[in-house]
């Protein structure tokens, strides 16, 4: 940003993650205020019920207080071990440790279930470890896998409609051979680099997420006897990895009327899919914000510039510098869709001072180009180029990515510019 302190100016990646620190405390605020206004009513009115309730079973059976609460106390411990009034399924049995290691690795942790001894607990730390960092690398590959089918029924929607485009603009028909020479290399071209809208892509996530929480509620109001949208709550809690706890499906020991396997399996089958879908889509609409954030920043910026004086003419204006390593001399680069854009302090001078300091955003840049050969390699296959093999994809297992939020911004059109 050109805004500027007594220091110094402000980095635009510095500017955007305090802005967004900035909306997310507001959201917080914002979002106690109105679960408090909601919410404490009805805990008042519970806790004057609970009052009265004990007072009157004290009274009525000739029991002391604290015998009481020291009976509930214990009640308390054993709901935690697993016993309850209800009848329900073995918590530590095979089928109910699946159900545990499922909700721990995939960091839903409804707390139904939870370890009570030393080494259970101990056992927890490193088996979630391992386990949570796969299935984040599970997700990253499940959204990179979602991204290219979406990619490649959208190009085909897009080559349908710059065909019959094409084809209106022409107003009569012309032979082949014109049409190759005069719009074959322009369409080529066009197709080549042309990425889905990320707009498009939430669209279409939403749905999908929406269609597996609507199938999810059918079964679990079917089988579990909640209310529907009480089921949805739970399909939005438990596939958002939230996970309360104060709802949980598949707990008794059997289902009358429904295969107790089957609806075992389809439980299963619709938190992994939700999880999934769920992910994929906080991620587009991390994109979205982060896009939303740099409008921010250019709407604050736009003040600031007509304040300053033009670059390069400002007295106390020094080339940005960090403490990563010193600068050598360094010829002007083109931006790329798979590098950032030329920085400030690049479009100086086109070349750096020999004892000058590159900018951290620099560093990340040069070395970003590797991991963006890796990333762009999906896309290649999504609209029909083939695959080129380099050291990098030889040496990485995998179709590339680094993180969500390097996947998306290599996948969709509105990000390549602003990232």
């Amino acid at each position: 940003m050109a805004c500027r302190g007594g220091s110094g100016p402000i980095n635009e990646d510095n500017a955007r993650f305090l802005l967004l620190a900035l909306f997310i405390i507001i959201y917080l605020l914002c979002g106690a205020a109105v679960f408090s206004a909601l919410e404490q009513p009805m805990e008042r009115e519970a806790k004057e019920r609970w009052a009265q309730r004990f007072e009157h079973f004290s009274q009525k059976y000739n029991l002391s207080k604290k015998d009481l609460n020291n009976f509930l106390r214990n009640y308390e411990e054993a709901n935690v071990a697993g016993i309850r009034v209800d009848t329900i399924r073995p918590r530590w049995d095979f089928t109910g440790a699946f159900y545990f290691v499922g909700t721990v690795v995939s960091t839903i942790g409804f707390g139904m279930t939870t370890p009570a001894t030393i080494g259970g607990k101990v056992f927890l730390m490193f088996y979630g470890l391992l386990g949570c960092a796969a299935t984040i690398l599970f997700f990253n590959l499940f959204l990179e896998r979602v991204i290219t089918v979406i990619a490649v029924v959208l190009k085909s929607c897009h080559e349908h409609r710059h065909k019959k485009a094409a084809l209106a603009s022409n107003g009569q028909r012309v032979s082949e051979g014109n049409r190759a020479g005069g719009n074959g290399g322009e369409r080529g071209e066009d197709l080549a680099g042309w990425k889905p809208s990320v707009y498009c892509v939430m669209f279409i996530l939403g749905m999908a997420a929406i269609v597996v929480s609507c199938s999810a509620s059918l079964m679990y109001s079917a089988a579990e006897g909640w209310d529907y949208l009480d089921s949805l709550y739970f399909c939005f809690v438990a596939f958002s990895t939230i996970g309360f706890g104060d709802m949980v499906s598949s707990q008794r020991a059997v289902y009358e009327g429904h295969a107790t396997v089957a609806y075992r399996l389809g439980n299963f089958f619709f938190i992994l899919t939700g999880v999934c879908c769920i992910y994929s889509l906080f991620n587009v609409i991390s994109i979205v914000i982060k896009q939303v954030l740099n409008w921010l920043l250019r709407r604050l910026d736009a003040p600031c510039r007509c304040c300053l004086p033009k670059r390069g003419h400002h007295p106390h204006r020094h080339p940005r510098r960090n403490v990563v390593a010193p600068g050598h001399l360094r010829a002007r680069r083109d931006p790329s869709i798979e590098t950032d854009a030329l920085n400030e302090s690049e479009t100086d001078n086109g070349r750096r001072m020999s004892g000058e300091m590159i900018s951290m955003r620099d560093f990340l840049a040069a070395n970003k180009v590797n991991l963006a050969i890796m990333q762009k390699q999906l896309s290649e296959m999504a609209i029909g180029h083939p695959r080129q093999s380099s050291s990098s994809s030889r040496h990485n297992g995998f179709s590339g990515g680094v993180g969500a939020l390097g996947i998306m911004n290599n996948r969709l059109a509105e990000t390549s510019v602003d990232r």
